[in-house]
């Protein structure tokens, strides 16, 4: 038996030897280089950009910034620059309504009528709350779209007002995936209904305080938020696809701009000339790459929630691959979360990420648990392929020995 035991134990020892071996062929020099020639062969200094950090065991390995956060000042983009992460604010409620679980307030397993009664129609008694976590409730996006001052003012309260009236779904909850935004505000209401508290004092106290979040705020027209990037789109007339709401519209070049050492005019494009900034639950927070880190650290260290229930956000509960009903992340190999979406692609560690889009404000964070690997990208200009650029960044990774 004690030699069994010694044959263990120096079968591990071998084992973190060449985990350490491993971990040092990582040539951080060549890795710096070439994802610093990544970045500036997407972004100009003098324009809007990006913050991009990337850690490894919860330390950051890559953390630079380039471009301008605010075109007006001049003042640069770096890790302290405050970005709308727009869509990721939706992990943050959803482990927010974990924790509310966790404290016996809710059952992500009830109906949401038996929580809002005031919505009558009995299609409410089929969808669950985590139907609405994990866009799987069949509820439509009907806000009034036409009406341009609704749609840039409206609260959370107000975005789902017309819930009230809804009297059809669009499929049976859990059987699709369709991505919209106001079935998280729910979560916003929700919270105040069950806990007496404001929803932005209790994702205060349960989730920014507890990970260590000093520079993290839900936005408001008046906010003072320190080192704010604003967010910015090529002045011109053009039609665009509003990535986070699947639908196109258009947009017109604006008389006042800013135009950059090429040339290139730009126009700022958040709070008041784009929708979403007003409503929380589902897009509103305004964060840093740096402080965005520490909430990474502290789901993985099970702090905000217990690890059950952080798994149960990161579990595939919705195939978004094929959906008809939305186009939003409709990849090869996806699947929805709770406030997460996972890629699974064969051959290719797990991915469990999120992207945000928003007026010019462009957002991505991945992790990789099996590698202990988190990639967090804040984008204050929207004309950079995200996507490719994030599999270039993880080509990049996996050949440096970062990534599995």
């Amino acid at each position: 038996m004690k030699a069994k035991i010694k044959i263990i134990v120096i079968i591990t020892m071998a084992l973190g030897c060449l985990m350490s071996a491993n971990a040092k062929k990582v040539n951080m020099k060549r890795l710096e280089a070439r994802l610093d020639s990544l970045l500036q062969s997407h972004y100009d200094p003098q324009s809007p950009g990006a913050a991009l950090l990337i850690a490894k065991n919860g330390k950051a390995i890559y953390d630079k910034g380039i471009g301008i956060a605010d075109m007006a000042t001049g003042e640069k983009i770096d890790g302290n620059t405050a970005f709308n992460i727009a869509s990721i604010s939706k992990q943050f409620t959803a482990i927010g309504a974990l924790k509310m679980q966790e404290m016996g307030l809710i059952d992500l397993n009830q109906s949401v009528a038996y929580y809002f009664p005031e919505l009558t129609n009995d299609i409410w008694k089929k969808v669950k709350l985590w139907h609405l976590l994990s866009h799987s409730s069949g509820v439509p996006d009907a806000r009034p779209r036409g009406d341009r001052n609704f749609m840039l003012t409206a609260t959370d309260e107000q975005s789902v007002q017309y819930m009230k009236d809804l009297k059809e779904l669009h499929f049976e909850p859990g059987t699709d995936y369709e991505y919209i935004n106001p079935t998280f505000d729910l979560f916003y209401l929700l919270v105040e209904k069950k806990t007496g508290m404001k929803f932005v004092d209790f994702q205060k106290k349960y989730i920014f305080d507890k990970a260590g979040m000093k520079n993290v705020q839900y936005f408001t027209p008046e906010a003072k938020i320190p080192h704010m990037a604003h967010g910015y789109i090529v002045n011109e007339d053009a039609e665009v696809s509003g990535s986070d709401s699947d639908y196109a519209k258009k947009r017109e070049k604006v008389a006042n701009d800013y135009v950059d050492g090429k040339g290139v005019h730009w126009a700022e494009c958040d709070y008041g000339e784009e929708t979403f900034f007003a409503t929380k639950a589902d897009g509103g927070i305004y964060t840093t790459t740096h402080d965005f880190l520490k909430w990474e650290n502290a789901l993985r260290r099970n702090a905000l929630v217990k690890r059950a229930s952080k798994l149960k956000a990161y579990t595939p509960h919705t195939k978004v691959s094929g959906s008809k009903w939305s186009g939003y992340q409709n990849r090869d190999n996806t699947w929805y979360g709770y406030g997460w979406f996972i890629d699974k692609t064969p051959g290719r560690e797990v991915k469990i990420y999120h992207t945000g889009d928003n007026g010019g404000f462009q957002a991505y964070a991945a992790k990789y648990e099996r590698s202990r690997v988190n990639v967090i990208m804040l984008e204050n200009q929207s004309t950079v392929d995200r996507w490719t650029l994030q599999l270039e960044i993880e080509r990049i990774l996996r050949e440096e020995g970062v990534l599995r």
